[in-house]
């Protein structure tokens, strides 16, 4: 039995007194404790640490009144601090930790989730002037998806990144007026559509309503990702000469509201987003309904107009008019067709093909894959290490067993292909296994993503965006793994390979007897700067258009797409074509044809371009000579000096980490006296350059003549680029394709899209085609 004695003062050495219950020699009990300091401490203790309900004052005024334990505030309690600041919530080791409210000393106010005393999770808060926030915090900033409403009546509901509107969005003026486009740290960035005031456009209420805000500020929170904060600075974006929406504002016919509208649009930088396509087709509440008290318009003829623009970091490179009849903008509901399901997808998991279970078994077959591989010493791969007998399989059944956890899904049986060679080739890569099942297995999970192509796979991206997982094919499975022995051997040999980074193969067979098989691959677009175009390229004609009318942002172009030639270093261009001729040559030794080149492009509008478009006139040099002022000309129009530099590498000053889009060492470039070379972008800093990834280039854009058009403004033919490059689709065997082909011509169908030719002749064909788009300067 505890032997406590009861209101015992008790003064120590250092000065302190305590006046309470002790148990032995410690304070055990109610009592009261003053540190010499002044500091003063009243309530519950468990064997000499203050644990239970108690209040602490400090000498500077602040106060604690709540839950203690171990001598840390942690549970529930209120803090006042000395300048006016007050907090109630839950608290964790002395720090903010779960829901809680906070009043700052300036009036804001905040009501949210908190981790390690920083906002984070879902949350609102309000600023003493008026603005508001409701969304998606991490690390104290704004992050993820959320709806700021400034004091003046302006609306934002996007993506956020680090307090900045970075992604798609839609933005609201207070005066009827909206802008749905995308952005990069802040500034528009990319395609968007403006409707001036008066126009019809997605009702914003019901934008609200199909994201779990119900067309109010003070909606309940449907999103749980973390989001941050940032500054309302409303900068002055620079003014573009002759654009359409400003000679239509200009013109008689045109009313004031639609020129005040337009100009508005110049003056708010800030402004950001595109209606993102997950919100505008989950929900029927997001059709447009033009008699909805939010999609009012006039009928007049100048109202029933749209403009859609393109932006280069905040510069407006090209606008062009379009009639709002109102019928490219409905959103209908798809209902679903098993049948049509069955066609289209080389996967079904279950009724409905809920691909949620798919991605809850796959995180539960690499967390274990990678955890029994990881432990084993590294070695050199084997022979045995690719045969059958070197699969991991495993049993998960959804009550859990001795080696595996019980989970949420359906049972299944996991087989991990390869496990040693995959577990070397990521190492060889620099990935690191912490990492990779963090990205793959965390919390928040993966992302299902369209199909680019008419494969019929299904495409995953890991929450950060580094990982995309595809689903295969039983054919191209057996691809793979024959290929596999002289695909490690070739990474071994060039580790600048441009050939897509494979980090794991797996297959999922559910009880009912389908299986999913699928791989892990690097998303080379995981990248500093943000990919303004996609490219996929074959070197083919037949069929490589994009439909325009389902064209959107993050659409993969294709060949005749393409309307650039990009001209860079000799000894960077020298580099990428010995090495697209050693990655040819080896898919031709796997009788393998139908690989593509993905290109993406980073635009730049240095400040040289934006002091250019200020001009009044665009300057032009009809006699293709020299321009002043050190510029050169391109086909009669002056180019101003490039803003992309190449400067001598410093390992200090750049990133030097490994990920899935590194491709190997540090290039070299002629420019700078053949030495390994960064890249320094105005605004922005250091890149480091490598073979496929931070290739600086000058994009000379060919404008033909049935391209022109009265209502379209071209701004600018010559772009400063950034080239991403990567060979994808390597998994296409020739004589599977014969057989197709030869089948289809029996049964009297047209043929595959790709005439089948040797895996030579593709090869010579292909690269011939990549010498016309990036020609020798």
């Amino acid at each position: 039995m505890e032997n406590i004695e009861r209101h015992r003062v008790k003064v120590f050495p250092n000065g302190d007194v305590y006046n309470g219950d002790n148990l032995g020699m410690v304070p055990h009990g109610k009592g009261k404790y003053t540190w010499s300091d002044g500091t003063t401490y009243e309530g519950d203790w468990e064997e000499g640490k203050m644990t239970g309900k108690g209040r602490i004052s400090w000498p500077s005024g602040s106060i604690y009144e709540g839950e203690f334990s171990g001598g840390y505030l942690h549970g529930q309690g209120a803090l006042k601090a000395t300048d006016g600041s007050a907090y109630d919530g839950a608290w964790r080791m002395n720090t903010k930790d779960g829901f809680g409210k906070k009043n700052y000393a300036n009036s804001d106010f905040y009501e949210g989730s908190w981790k390690k005393g920083l906002r984070q999770g879902s949350g609102k808060y309000m600023w003493s002037s008026g603005n508001a926030y409701i969304g998606t915090w991490k690390s104290g900033m704004m992050c993820g998806k959320g709806l700021l409403k400034w004091a003046n009546g302006d609306i934002f509901y996007g993506s956020w990144l680090d307090g900045l509107r970075d992604g798609s969005g839609f933005y609201r003026f207070s005066d009827g007026g909206c802008y749905c486009g995308t952005w990069s740290r802040g500034i528009k960035d990319g395609k968007g559509t403006f409707y001036p005031a008066g126009s019809k456009h997605v009702s914003l209420k019901k934008w609200f309503k199909s994201a779990g805000y119900h067309g109010s500020l003070r909606g309940e929170l449907s999103h749980s990702a973390s989001l941050g904060f940032e500054e309302n600075n409303k900068t002055s974006g620079p003014r573009i000469n002759r654009s359409v929406s400003e000679r239509i504002s200009s013109s008689k016919s045109r009313k004031s509201s639609s020129r005040n509208s337009s100009r508005a649009s110049f003056e708010r930088d800030f402004i950001l987003g595109d209606i993102p396509t997950d919100l505008s087709s989950k929900d029927s509440s997001c059709q447009l309904n033009s008699k909805s008290s939010d999609d009012q318009y006039d009928e007049q003829e100048e109202r029933d107009v749209v403009f859609e623009r393109e932006y280069m970091q905040g510069v407006l490179l090209r606008e062009r008019l379009r009639k709002n009849d109102g019928k490219s903008f409905k959103v209908k509901r798809s209902k679903y067709n098993p049948k049509k399901s069955k066609s289209r997808s080389c996967i079904t998991i279950s009724s409905g093909n809920q691909s949620h279970y798919f991605m809850l078994n796959l995180q539960l077959g690499i967390r274990y894959t990678v955890g029994k591989i990881t432990p084993i010493p590294a070695r050199e791969v084997r022979y045995t290490d690719f045969a059958e007998q070197a699969r991991i399989k495993m049993f998960f059944p959804k009550k859990g067993s001795q080696l595996t956890p019980p989970h949420y899904s359906l049972d299944f049986y996991w087989k991990d292909y390869c496990p040693m060679v995959f577990r070397n080739l990521r190492e060889m890569f620099k990935l690191n296994a912490a990492d990779y099942m963090m990205s793959i297995c965390g919390d928040d999970g993966l992302r299902e993503i369209s199909s680019p192509g008419k494969s019929g796979s299904l495409f995953y991206l890991s929450h950060d965006d580094r990982f995309v997982i595809k689903t295969l094919r039983k054919s191209e499975l057996k691809v793979f793994l024959r290929m596999l022995p002289s695909y490690y051997s070739h990474v071994q040999m060039h580790e600048n390979t441009l050939i897509t980074k494979f980090f794991g193969l797996h297959r999922i067979k559910l009880k009912c007897g389908r299986k999913v098989r699928f791989v892990v691959m690097g998303n080379m677009f995981y990248t500093e700067l943000r990919i303004h175009r996609r490219y996929d390229l074959k070197g083919s004609s037949y069929g490589r258009s994009t439909n325009k009318e389902t064209m959107n942002q993050n659409s993969t172009l294709k060949d005749l797409d393409l309307k650039y030639e990009f001209y860079m270093d000799r000894s960077l261009r020298d580099a990428l074509f010995e090495q697209i001729e050693l990655d040819c040559r080896f898919l031709e030794s796997q009788n393998i044809i139908d690989y593509s080149l993905l290109l993406g492009l980073h635009f730049r509008a240095p400040e040289h371009l934006k002091s250019f478009l200020e001009l009044h006139e665009p300057l032009y040099d009809a006699e293709n000579k020299p321009a002043a002022d050190g510029m050169t000309s391109i086909a009669g129009l002056s180019v101003p000096p490039t803003g992309l530099m190449l400067v001598t590498h410093e390992p200090g000053s750049v990133n030097t980490a490994p990920g899935p889009h590194i491709r190997g060492s540090t290039l070299r470039a002629y420019s700078v006296g053949d030495k390994e070379v960064d890249l320094l972008l105005p605004g922005t800093g250091r890149l480091r350059v490598q073979l496929g990834v931070n290739m600086p280039a000058l994009a000379n854009r060919k404008v033909e003549e049935n391209e022109v058009d009265s209502m379209e403004v071209e701004l600018f033919e010559v772009y400063d680029v950034v080239l991403y490059l990567g060979m994808i689709d390597i998994l296409q065997d020739y004589n599977l394709r014969k057989k197709i082909e030869h089948a289809s011509k029996s049964l009297l169908i047209d043929p595959v899209s790709i005439s089948v030719v040797e895996p030579k002749l593709y090869a010579r064909r292909f690269i011939e085609f990549l010498e016309k788009v990036f020609p020798v300067l």
